[in-house]
């Protein structure tokens, strides 16, 4: 009788940790070096843990998963690989990304996280003057940009001259070289890289366009309660004033 017993209790124990198994799988996360919003906390091209990932977006991103009690694994590469990655895995999640009309079918969507302005710099000493958007087109500036980059996307859409590379990092060192005429970045992000990829002291800012939200970008085969789940966490932590007080440690 014991003996049963004890096959029965194993097997509901069993049956009991699939079930939560399956209730909760473990999130993959994915992010690329953009500072300040996703950045290696030691410098790195790229991070296979959490605990080596800093930033305004991670930070806010952790809280989310914590207080919805589920688990994940987060993971920085480069923004093309996390793209392909998420696109096709369930349970896949890449941040922070901006939901524009060619994306916003393609994903789940939690946020907004945070905003970026979308700017575009020059190198110290251009003299280089934009009052609109227009002005650099009518003057046939070759601005340097990214592949998967919604602002560099963008801008080419609208017949801009764009350059684009695989890696961002390698742009402020392009401007410095006059390789290319503008960058176009985020107004927070140009600054740290620039600092961390060039020897040039501060950069010119030139023209600040547009403002857009970013958001977790989420695969569309993920069960819906969870992308639920959540945006509720995220919407109860900007109640309490948790994104308030992240965002004043980033100095916004």
């Amino acid at each position: 009788m014991n003996s049963s017993l004890n096959i029965l209790l194993a097997a509901w124990l069993f049956t009991m940790a699939t079930v939560v198994k399956a209730e909760t799988p473990t999130f993959y996360l994915l992010t690329e070096q953009y500072p300040p919003y996703n950045m290696t906390a030691d410098g790195k091209a790229f991070a296979h843990s959490s605990d080596q990932i800093d930033g305004l977006c991670s930070e806010i991103i952790r809280n989310v998963f914590d207080r919805a009690g589920v688990s994940y694994r987060m993971k920085l590469r480069n923004w093309s690989f996390g793209m392909q990655r998420v696109q096709r895995n369930k349970d896949h999640g890449l941040f922070c990304m901006v939901k524009n009309a060619e994306r916003k079918d393609m994903f789940h969507w939690v946020g907004p996280i945070a905003n970026i302005n979308w700017t575009l710099f020059a190198a110290p000493g251009s003299d280089i003057k934009l009052k609109s958007l227009k002005d650099a087109k009518s003057k046939g500036y070759v601005i340097g940009g990214y592949k998967g980059d919604v602002m560099s996307t963008y801008l080419q859409s609208q017949g801009f001259k764009v350059s684009m590379v695989n890696n961002d990092q390698h742009n402020p060192r392009r401007l410095q070289l006059g390789q290319i005429d503008l960058w176009v970045t985020d107004e927070l992000t140009g600054p740290y890289k620039a600092a961390d990829n060039t020897t040039m002291s501060d950069m010119k800012k030139v023209l600040t366009f547009r403002s857009t939200a970013m958001y977790l970008a989420i695969n569309r085969e993920t069960d819906p309660a969870l992308v639920n789940k959540l945006q509720k966490a995220l919407d109860a932590m900007r109640r309490s004033g948790v994104v308030d007080q992240i965002e004043n440690n980033y100095g916004l």
